[in-house]
């Protein structure tokens, strides 16, 4: 009774969120900020993005085997494979720093090490192909090329001074994993039918929120967001099939209690982290506590100090897929240099405030602290010379 209380709940905070005519109170300011905020959350990525990653992550968890998680992702797997898969998973998923974070607190928890792991959490919305090609053509073929470059540089630089950090205690969980893992798991399913099953669920991700952004790139993009929900329907059709041909009763039970858990664990912190967002910065063009006006004249030139100030503005800030090129647009007509351009772009889409407290919650205090740490320093850094060479 207790966990039906707790879906009603959030069914109803999410509902509330998503109907109620917010623009339409007489009162204005911060908080009216916070709750538009989260109702464009609501409405943009709840259901599209953040449903789909949850029941990934469950799938990951309950279907996954632990000794195949362990043995390509865990703290003495092959670190070649290991922080190649997990740098180039961004061009492949396309997600935001909210909806990574499911999935990645799925292969966390599976015994995935905490170097490919973090690699993972950060190229998941960091390398995102279209976002890059629209960087290029809006910002300058210089700043989408250094976006690319440098999410992916960053990605495998992040992880593996993760893992070396925490070394000792990535040892300790390893010998940990290998003694529950004594034994090994029987596989239900055949290894391709498990990889269609999760093919059809990543598909699904990609094609519901497939944008129309970048529709001035024309050919394969646009028409691909012509047919988006024929292939979502497709791919949700073939999943529907494989659900009732391949699986049995309690591994379906088994899946959506794990999908629930991830949702409660992950749902409200996200929502909180929005509101606070939202007091504190406010939408993208408009007012929030901190006027936006203090934050163009913080990031002109190209200071050590403009750099880190964009680099931790845009840790904070939430981007939702692709909106970071247009804010990043009018902030450099308002006089931001390129260099902290770079900097806002390698530490915005990968980090916000509702992302940072879920982190939190999956892998403590302390390894939280050390990679928000490590994403700001090193887009300081790289914003620094970049603007140094270009600005």
């Amino acid at each position: 009774m207790k966990q039906w209380s707790k879906i009603f709940l959030i069914l109803i905070v999410f509902l509330l969120a998503y109907f109620l005519p917010f623009s339409h109170l007489s009162f204005g300011g911060p908080i009216m900020e916070a709750l538009l905020m989260l109702q464009e959350y609501a409405r943009q990525h709840v259901l599209l993005c953040l449903v789909p990653a949850f029941f990934i992550a469950g799938g990951i968890s309950v279907f996954v085997n632990q000794q195949a998680v362990i043995k390509y992702f865990g703290a003495k797997a092959n670190k070649v494979l290991a922080y190649s898969v997990a740098s180039i998973s961004g061009t492949i998923l396309a997600v935001c720093s909210c909806t990574v974070l499911p999935i990645f607190s799925g292969i966390y928890k599976r015994g995935a090490g905490i170097g490919p792991a973090t690699a993972f959490l950060y190229s998941g919305p960091a390398i995102n192909v279209l976002a890059i090609i629209l960087t290029a053509q809006v910002l300058g073929m210089e700043l989408g090329i250094a976006r690319a470059v440098g999410a992916i540089v960053f990605s495998i630089v992040i992880g593996l001074m993760m893992h070396f950090i925490f070394l000792r205690e990535e040892r300790e969980k390893a010998a940990n994993a290998v003694e529950m893992a004594v034994g090994g798991e029987d596989d239900e399913r055949p290894l391709w039918k498990n990889a269609l099953y999760f093919a059809t669920m990543v598909g699904i991700l990609i094609f519901a929120n497939w944008s129309g952004a970048a529709k001035s790139e024309g050919g394969f993009w646009v028409f691909i967001f012509k047919i988006k929900w024929v292939l979502t329907g497709l791919f949700l059709a073939s999943l529907i099939w494989m659900l009732i041909a391949w699986f049995k009763k309690n591994e379906l039970k088994d899946w959506t209690a794990s999908t629930w858990t991830f949702t409660k664990q992950i749902l409200p912190l996200l929502f909180i982290g929005v509101l606070v967002a939202g007091v504190l910065l406010g939408r993208p063009g408009h007012e929030g506590l901190i006027p936006s006006h203090w934050v163009a004249s913080m990031v002109g030139g190209n200071s050590l100090f403009a750099n880190f100030f964009a680099s931790f503005a845009g840790a904070l800030m939430y981007f939702a897929t692709l909106t970071e090129v247009p804010i990043l647009q009018g902030l450099i007509g308002a006089g931001m240099g390129k260099g902290p351009a770079l900097a806002l772009l390698l530490a915005g889409p990968a980090l916000s405030l509702p992302n940072m407290l879920v982190i939190r919650s999956v892998m403590g205090t302390e390894k939280t602290l050390v990679f928000i740490t490590l994403v700001v320093v090193m887009a300081t850094i790289s914003g620094y010379i970049f603007g140094s060479i270009w600005g």
